[in-house]
């Protein structure tokens, strides 16, 4: 799963186009968890401007990709930073149930998105950063994180405090193991004992004091009946304050086969990319996937038209599956 809106550092499937920065391709793995061994972030440069405004004290909804995969939920967070994403404190978290109404062990997710309200003590900034975590139910024990460019405004708070966002299923962090006891099997423990810490909008940060007041990340009960599928809204912000505009293109539906099973992270490392064999003039939907006609890898959509190349393993072709799934196998 990953967000679309705000769009996250350096996705291409976003409601939004947003102005990549000098010598940053988009991330077509935007969707792959991060690497066990690697960095906690996928990456430390921020879009050139924010990609949104909020308002301290009021509602914000963040947007999920519907045509992910859900892996049966799990926990997810979001926390605030004013260090370019390396404290951060939470302000929202949707535990056990991730992108369902309630226990599933559905991969299709069926919520996409979330409003909560902002806390109305967390200081403005032009460049704060947000990072969403996710830590799935079901498969490999997994680390998936977005990172939000965002600008705060509506407050004069100098500090923050509150819960430090967990990090687990990475070198050096907790494992959350899996199990059928959803408390256990999403890491609840982690989010209700996280340690209570102080973020400054400055860009400090230390170990709350005992005369510090708390604040806790606004959580998301099961609604009593699903939410629908995310409703695109195309937004049109001031050139001056992001760096993203509307979109003409619609975001990749559910149907379009792009999902976390057959991201390019199918393609074996260091391979070059694949003759394009197909028509890449043709017109397509963002994020949809196919096959180059020799079957050797297969091409992403970025905005309406079909961009880089992608070559399959050695000694696999690309294949399309029932449910229009795009992947590598063995022939």
């Amino acid at each position: 799963m990953a967000l679309i809106d705000p769009c996250p550092r350096f996705s291409p499937n976003c409601t939004t186009k947003c102005q990549l920065p000098d010598g940053v391709n988009y991330d077509y793995n935007i969707k792959s968890p991060i690497p066990y061994d690697g960095p906690l972030t996928k990456t430390d440069t921020p879009w050139p401007k924010p990609v949104a405004t909020w308002t301290a004290g009021e509602d914000v909804t963040i947007k999920f990709d519907p045509s992910g995969a859900s892996h049966g939920g799990g926990s997810l967070a979001l926390g605030a930073s004013y260090d370019g994403g390396k404290t951060s404190v939470m302000v929202f978290q949707r535990l056990r149930y991730a992108f369902h109404s309630g226990p599933s062990s559905s991969n299709p997710p069926e919520i996409t998105e979330y409003t909560f309200k902002l806390p109305a003590d967390l200081p403005s900034s032009d460049s704060a950063v947000f990072s969403l975590v996710w830590y799935n139910r079901l498969g490999q024990r997994e680390y998936y994180r977005n990172d939000l460019d965002i600008k705060i405004v509506g407050s004069s708070s100098k500090s923050y405090t509150g819960p430090e966002l967990v990090i687990a299923n990475h070198a050096g962090y907790p494992t959350i193991p899996e199990s059928d006891d959803y408390d256990i099997g999403t890491g609840v423990s982690l989010f209700e004992n996280a340690k209570k810490i102080t973020i400054h909008a400055d860009g400090g940060s230390g170990d709350a004091g005992a005369s510090e007041p708390e604040s806790q990340p606004e959580s998301s009960p099961a609604p009593e009946s699903p939410l629908a599928s995310a409703v695109y809204e195309v937004s049109s912000p001031s050139p001056s304050s992001s760096s993203c505009t509307s979109s003409t293109a619609t975001p990749p539906p559910a149907s379009s086969g792009y999902s976390a099973m057959n991201a390019p992270q199918s393609v074996a490392p260091g391979t070059a990319p694949a003759s394009d064999t197909s028509n890449s003039s043709d017109e397509c939907t963002p994020g949809e996937l196919k096959c180059n006609d020799d079957q050797s890898g297969f091409r992403t959509c970025t905005w309406g038209k079909w961009g880089n190349g992608f070559n399959c393993g050695t000694g696999t072709v690309c294949k399309t599956s029932e449910a229009n799934v795009v992947y590598c196998g063995w022939p």
